[in-house]
């Protein structure tokens, strides 16, 4: 679920623009860390990357 975290954030927002949480905030590090991972994937590759996910998440599930 992080890397559908890290895709959204980065096809909506962009490079990560926000500090790092603080060490006590372990979901905020975690959601921070997969989408600092997408630096430098455009909007365009960040939402074609989500899209093939969710896909891929819709046929293991049968959604």
């Amino acid at each position: 679920i992080a890397e559908i975290y890290g895709l959204y954030k980065q096809a909506t927002v962009g490079d990560v623009n926000i500090s790092r949480p603080g060490i006590f905030d372990f979901p905020g590090q975690k959601k921070w860390d997969a989408w600092n991972c997408k630096k430098g994937l455009s909007k365009d590759e960040a939402m074609a990357a989500y899209v093939v996910w969710v896909e891929n998440l819709k046929k293991k599930y049968g959604i």
